[in-house]
């Protein structure tokens, strides 16, 4: 039977008032565990053996003999080039003309000739036929010296900057990084060679290891763009001690549990089964869902990050709750119910 207190109110039974505070108790101990929990779940173990295939996209470095060294080429003659002609055992006969804008130079004693597109052994050949044809030189030896051209370049483009002229003879890739200033520290050591004529560009991984390093010097040709891009960065957000950018080094992937661990690891209040990668492909961004607690126990491969990847890791609100309270404030909230409830029932 019930009975009723001065204020009027209901005393509950004695083995009620014993069954809510065991509820309570179990609430506290439950408290208690998630804490634990959440303390094993910052604790990382590293990464996992494999990256995750639908997050890593990288570069494939070109390895076909025919594409990264497909042997000497000729110079050919365009809009504004400047060639010396000369004829073996005469030195009377020197004259300097430019290619115009129709693609024709204007020879003393042979007139207009179109030599735009041709080769220097071609356009000799044209010149030669054409001042024996006029009776002025019989069976000339003709040859043709390159001395300044606007077409017969390499440009250097990203991290470094250049224009270099290849009148001089055959070019390498170190020599033209070289003339252009060399590589920053911000610039990746995989570069790409845009060269017209081919569907696809040409990947080159420096490397960092000099006993391979002559491998990467491969030849380049005038109309070559050689893009250096940069190393780029990887921003943390949300529940993380420290937020910010973190800079990727030189041919070292940074996995997930590494840039966390470099934060100095994640904070009590994540939502470690919602961390999300968010990472612009192209004109597209996707969102990448990560459980981190999966990662942790070897479940799911620890993601490699790649640069510009944005990792954010929300916070719960219960958990923010009991971090802002504190578990004393917690347990003293549960104890005074737990005293509040016992004076009741007496």
């Amino acid at each position: 039977m019930t009975s009723r207190s001065p204020f009027g109110l209901r005393k509950c039974p004695k083995p009620a008032v014993k069954g809510l505070t065991r509820i309570w108790l179990c609430v506290c101990v439950a408290a208690l565990g998630l804490v634990v929990s959440s303390t094993a779940h910052a604790q990382f173990s590293g990464p996992a053996p494999k990256p995750s295939a639908s997050l890593n996209m990288p570069l494939t470095p070109t390895t076909d003999p025919a594409i990264l060294y497909p042997g000497p080429r000729d110079l050919h003659l365009d809009v504004g080039d400047l060639v010396q002609v000369h004829i073996f055992g005469t030195t009377d006969y020197t004259p300097t003309v430019r290619v115009s804008l129709d693609g024709s130079v204007q020879i003393p004693l042979g007139g207009v000739i179109q030599v735009a597109h041709m080769t220097l052994h071609q356009a000799a050949d044209a010149i030669a036929e054409r001042l024996e044809s006029a009776g002025m030189y019989r069976d000339p030896q003709i040859t043709l010296q390159l001395i300044e051209s606007p077409n017969q370049i390499i440009t250097v483009t990203g991290e470094a900057h250049g224009v270099i002229n290849t009148t001089g003879g055959q070019k390498h890739l170190y020599e033209v990084l070289a003339g252009a200033g060399g590589l920053p520290p911000t610039a990746s050591h995989t570069v790409t060679i845009e060269r017209p004529g081919l569907d696809e560009p040409i990947i080159i991984d420096l490397g960092s290891d000099p006993a391979h390093s002559a491998q990467a010097d491969v030849p380049v040709f005038p109309h070559d763009t050689i893009v250096v891009s940069r190393v780029g960065v990887v921003y943390l957000l949300g529940a993380f001690r420290t937020q910010g950018a973190i800079p990727l080094q030189q041919n070292s992937p940074l996995t997930l549990m590494q840039a966390t661990s470099i934060a100095g690891g994640d904070l009590f209040e994540g939502k470690y089964d919602d961390l999300r990668i968010v990472r612009t492909v192209g004109l597209e961004r996707k969102v990448v869902r990560v459980d981190v607690a999966k990662v942790v126990k070897g479940k799911d491969p620890d993601p490699v990050l790649q640069p510009d990847d944005i990792v954010f890791l929300p916070s719960s609100t219960i958990k923010a709750a009991l971090k802002n309270g504190g578990l004393g404030t917690l347990l003293g909230v549960i104890s005074l119910l737990i005293f509040t409830t016992q004076s009741i029932g007496r």
